[in-house]
């Protein structure tokens, strides 16, 4: 009978111990790589050609960026890395939550932020918009 309870005492915890990665994983959030689209970074804008920013619409957005305003253009990495990229020239407004733009400097891909201070855009794929 000692044998038994022995047995069965090693082998729940061996049992538990394999166990317990998977419920890790069951209840967290899947790595970016995994669940992220990569033709999308495929897109690049490169100098002269448009951008399409997405925003709020808020305020503060409206307030910050204006037509022939210059947006730095930042990417931020699958490890949360944020570098600058490039610089784009916002040409006119489109709707209420759009900016067509320009690439002046650098290579632009969908997904980069642009940034004027504390306003943020998200800079979308060509043609989402008409101009």
């Amino acid at each position: 009978m000692k044998r038994k309870i022995t047995g069965i005492l090693i082998v729940v915890p061996l049992l538990l111990a394999a166990v317990n990665p998977l419920t890790a994983v069951a209840a967290s959030y899947l790595p970016e790589f995994i669940y992220h689209q990569n033709d999308i970074t495929e897109t690049v804008m490169k100098v002269g050609q448009p951008a399409y920013l997405f925003h709020s619409g808020t305020e503060d957005v409206k307030r910050t960026i204006h037509v022939n305003d210059i947006l730095i253009v930042y990417r931020i990495s699958p490890l949360c890395e944020v570098k600058k990229v490039g610089t784009i020239k916002v040409i006119s407004n489109i709707a209420d939550t759009y900016f067509k733009s320009e690439v002046v400097e650098g290579e632009i891909r969908p997904n980069d932020i642009a940034k004027k201070g504390n306003a943020s855009c998200l800079v979308i794929s060509v043609g989402l918009c008409s101009p």
